[in-house]
C-alpha cells in the first residue's frame, strides 16, 4: 500500500502522526517484515485463580519475529534470555519499554484481550504505573464491544490469536497446546497453573524449567501468528476494514461488510438491519446411510452447490417478483427475475472469479511463498462465498430475506434428490447423501 500526504507532527520516537491526502494505491506487494511482538504475563496464586487486587504479575515473556526472546521477573536466572527486576513495579515498567524498543506493527497475544491486558492493567492502575504503549506515548485502551472486551493501542494493531483462532480452526478446545498440535503437528511442554506458584517460590531446577517452558509457550504465539496472520490479512484487503476489527469479526460481520463496500462501489444503499430473531428453514437433503461394509465407493459431488444456485436462479432480495417468467422455487414457488442480475449474485459472482482467477495463477507459481500467499487469497475468497447463504437467514443480516433462504436450500434439495435419481438410471445405488454430494456404489463393481 503507498500513501502521500504530509507529516502533521513528528514524535520523540521518530514516528510522526500523518494525514493522508490521496487516495491509497494498492502496490499489489505482500507485507513481508510486519515486526511481530508476542507476549504473555504469568500471575500464580497458591490456591485457585490469580486474583489481580492482590496477585502479582511475577513474569512477562516476549518472542518475536526478528530474534527477540525475553523473559521479565523478580527472580534470578542463569538463562540469558531472563531479566531480573527488583519490584513488580519495575517489571511492568520494563514491559513498556520493551514494547517501544521493539516498536512492533503487531502485537500479538493469546487471550490477551480477556486476561493478559486486563490483568495488567488492573495491576498497573493498583501500582499506579500508566501503561503507555501507544507510539504517540497514549495509554492502552480496553473498550468493551457487548460480549467481549478488546485492547486497543494507538498506533499498533493488537491482535489476539485465541479468539481469532476460535472462528478459523474448528477444534473443540483451543488451548495454546491444543492449538499448536494442530498446526505444527508437535507436542509443547505444558506446566499446569498450580504448579507456576510453586515452581517460581522454589526455585532451582524447576524454576529454570518454568522459564524454558514460559519462553516456549510465548515463541509457540509467534509461530502461530506468522502461520495464521497472512489469513487474516488478506480478508483485511478484501473486506476493507482495519485488521484490528477483521480478526476479531466472524465470517457473517466480514461478509457484511464487503457487501457493504461493494454496495458503495455500485452506488446502492445497504438496508437497514430487521431485527434480531431467527426463524427455522429446513436445510439439504439429508438421505441415511445404507447399513454395512462396502467397496468401491463413488462420491458425487456439486462444487459451490449453494453459491452456484443463487447465481444460476439469481436469487437475492431485489429480484423478488410475481411475474410468472422468472425463475420459480420448488415447493415454495418463490419467483425470482431472470434479469436484470441481483445485488447478491453480482458479488458472489465476482468472488467466484476471483478465486477461480488466484487459483489459475497458483497453477502457474513455482515460487513457495508465492503460493503461500495465493492460498490464504484464494482461502479468504471461499470462505466469504460459503457464508453468504447462511446469512439470508439471520434476522440481523442487511440483506435478510427468508424467500432467498427457503428458495437456495430447496433448488439443492431438488438438484441432489434428480441426480441420486438420475444415477439409478445408470447403474449407481445411492449409499448416503447429504445437503451437496452423495455416496453411491456402481452395482456392476459390486458384484
Amino acid at each position: 500500500m503507498e500513501v502521500h500526504g504530509k507529516t502533521m507532527k513528528t514524535l520523540d520516537n521518530g514516528r510522526c502522526i500523518f494525514e493522508i491526502q490521496e487516495e491509497p494505491t494498492d502496490m499489489g506487494s505482500y507485507p513481508e517484515k510486519l515486526k511481530l511482538l508476542s507476549f504473555n504475563i504469568e500471575a500464580a496464586t497458591a490456591h485457585g485463580t490469580p486474583n489481580v487486587e492482590k496477585d502479582p504479575i511475577i513474569m512477562i515473556n516476549f518472542s518475536s519475529n526478528h530474534g527477540l526472546q525475553r523473559i521479565i521477573t523478580t527472580q534470578t536466572s542463569s538463562q540469558k534470555f531472563v531479566e531480573t527486576v527488583s519490584t513488580e513495579e519495575e517489571l511492568i515498567q520494563s514491559f513498556i519499554e520493551t514494547v517501544h524498543t521493539e516498536d512492533p506493527d503487531i502485537l500479538l497475544g493469546y487471550n490477551s484481550d480477556r486476561y493478559d491486558f486486563p490483568y495488567l492493567t488492573g495491576r498497573a492502575e493498583k501500582l499506579k504505573v500508566p501503561l503507555k504503549l501507544g507510539v504517540d506515548g497514549s495509554k492502552l485502551k480496553i473498550r468493551n464491544n457487548g460480549r467481549r472486551n478488546a485492547a486497543t493501542i494507538r498506533g499498533r494493531v493488537h491482535i489476539d490469536l485465541y479468539s481469532n483462532l476460535r472462528r478459523h480452526l474448528p477444534l473443540e478446545h483451543h488451548t495454546l497446546k491444543r492449538v499448536y498440535k494442530e498446526l505444527f503437528g508437535a507436542d509443547k511442554e505444558d506446566i499446569p497453573d498450580h504448579e507456576v506458584y510453586t515452581s517460581f517460590h522454589e526455585g532451582g531446577k524447576r524454576l529454570e524449567t518454568l522459564f524454558k517452558y514460559a519462553l516456549a509457550d510465548v515463541e509457540a504465539v509467534t509461530k502461530i501468528g506468522e502461520k495464521m496472520l497472512p489469513l487474516s490479512i488478506e480478508l483485511t484487503r478484501i473486506v476493507g476494514q482495519p485488521l484490528f476489527d477483521v480478526s476479531r469479526m466472524g465470517s457473517g460481520k466480514q461478509v457484511e461488510w464487503y457487501l457493504i463496500r461493494k454496495a458503495h462501489q455500485s452506488g446502492k444503499i445497504a438496508p437497514n438491519k430487521f431485527g434480531n430473531y431467527l426463524r427455522d428453514v429446513v436445510g439439504g437433503y439429508v438421505e441415511e446411510p445404507v447399513q454395512g461394509l462396502q467397496k468401491n465407493i463413488h462420491y458425487f459431488d456439486f462444487r459451490s452447490l449453494y453459491p452456484s444456485i443463487i447465481v444460476a436462479k439469481n436469487i437475492s432480495p431485489d429480484t423478488l417478483t410475481k411475474n410468472p417468467n422468472s425463475h420459480v422455487t420448488p415447493e415454495f414457488g418463490y419467483k425470482f427475475k431472470k434479469t436484470p442480475q441481483g445485488f447478491i449474485p453480482s458479488v458472489v459472482v465476482e468472488l467466484l472469479e476471483n478465486r477461480r482467477k488466484v487459483k489459475k495463477i497458483m497453477a502457474q507459481t513455482t515460487d513457495p511463498r508465492e503460493l503461500q500467499i495465493l492460498n490464504f487469497r484464494q482461502e479468504a475468497f471461499k470462505r466469504l462465498t460459503n457464508t453468504i447463504y447462511g446469512l439470508y437467514n439471520h434476522s440481523t443480516f442487511r440483506w435478510y430475506s427468508i424467500e432467498c433462504s427457503e428458495a437456495i436450500t430447496a433448488w439443492g434439495r431438488d438438484f441432489l434428490q434428480k441426480t441420486m435419481e438420475k444415477s439409478r438410471e445408470h447403474g449407481f445405488k445411492p449409499l448416503y447423501a447429504d445437503t451437496d454430494g452423495f455416496y453411491a456404489v456402481l452395482e456392476e463393481e459390486k458384484e
